[in-house]
């Protein structure tokens, strides 16, 4: 072992000392950005070479929520922006999500999946894909539920939402005048692609950008947020475990 890897082996086990006892974000959002950004970086010509290094450190990612006792990990892989990139750049990417996704939800892995985002936008063979890991998983338990953000966008998660609720009213002889009386922020809730899930504790964002740019508009109202510098291949444990560190020693005051 390098003196490099053994100071940051003694480095990870007193950050994770340090964490004993501490609170622990139920649900955890990552935008794994940077994929792109680290494969020029990197000398790749191939920006793919990138995505298939970063699709790498999810797995790694998910066995660190697992040993912290993360409940819930949002994984944002695709926007629904994304998909207006040349088809020469974004089949691969595609593919690289459905062997992922695929690889998640093979026998021995303990991951339950949930999709979340619009499948409707995506090709018909990724969706089926997805909705075939999705259903693959659906009695796991004991491990992280992990939500793939696929073909996702806040906004259109929104009025998705709306368009769910008022068809669900009108089919149940509502009336617009009864909806607009009693809506309430509940009631929009139930109809997100993550109703019934915890909001998010904590959001992950890679690359040094500090934005949103999309990513859980409704259900970050009271998340805390941790921007690391680092590209996302190049995101390590003990970078997790520094997001865990920052996350328990802030107060949350949910507005009050």
């Amino acid at each position: 072992m390098s003196l490099r890897k053994l100071l940051y082996s003694v480095y990870e086990r007193r950050l994770t000392a340090k964490l004993a006892g501490r609170p622990v974000p139920r649900h955890v959002g990552v935008m794994c950005d940077g994929n792109r950004r680290w494969a020029r970086e990197m000398g790749f010509v191939d920006p793919n070479d990138g995505h298939r290094m970063g699709a790498e450190r999810i797995k790694e990612l998910l066995r660190w929520c697992d040993a912290a006792g993360v409940g819930h990990v949002t994984l944002w892989l695709l926007s629904t922006d994304n998909l207006s990139r040349p088809a020469a750049e974004l089949d691969p990417l595609l593919q690289i999500i459905e062997d992922l996704t695929t690889e998640l939800a093979e026998e021995g892995n303990p991951w339950r999946l949930r999709m979340v985002g619009a499948l409707d936008v995506l090709p018909t063979r990724l969706a089926t894909a997805l909705k075939a890991a999705e259903e693959r998983t659906r009695e796991r338990a004991g491990s992280a539920q992990v939500n793939i953000a696929v073909g996702y966008g806040g906004r259109r998660e929104i009025a998705d939402a709306v368009r769910s609720l008022l068809l669900e009213h009108a089919a149940n002889g509502g009336t617009l005048e009864e909806l607009a009386g009693s809506l309430d922020v509940d009631d929009i809730s139930e109809h997100l692609y993550t109703r019934g899930l915890p909001d998010p504790d904590l959001i992950i964002r890679t690359s040094g950008e500090q934005r949103l740019s999309g990513f859980m508009l409704w259900q970050s109202a009271h998340s805390e947020f941790y921007f690391c510098e680092l590209n996302w291949p190049d995101f390590r444990r003990v970078d997790f475990l520094r997001a865990l560190r920052s996350y328990a020693t802030r107060q949350r005051r949910y507005g009050v």
